[in-house]
């Protein structure tokens, strides 16, 4: 079990490195190492008998990540009508 959650973690990094054309598909890969970190930290939780205060921590700030990557993703489209990286960097 453990294995494949470190399996999700570094494939959501691979996916990160090599999808680099457009914003969605970032933020989506960013998703995905995020719900394998949150499932390693549950899992980690679950182990040792911990309390779950530092999952609900981990949550809000995966929370806040996602609606801070999503209205820089409105902005962008509607500054630049695109949501390709290539395009951000020609002025």
């Amino acid at each position: 079990m453990n294995f494949f959650l470190f399996y999700m973690f570094f494939m959501g990094l691979l996916c990160l490195i090599l999808i680099r054309k457009h914003i969605l598909l970032c933020l989506i890969s960013l998703e995905f190492v995020v719900l394998s970190l949150l499932l390693i930290i549950f899992i980690f939780c679950m182990n040792f008998l911990y309390s779950f205060y530092l999952y609900l921590i981990m949550m809000t700030f995966f929370v806040c990540e996602g609606a801070l990557g999503l209205s820089i993703l409105v902005y962008l489209i509607r500054c630049h009508g695109n949501d390709y990286l290539t395009g951000m960097f020609l002025w």
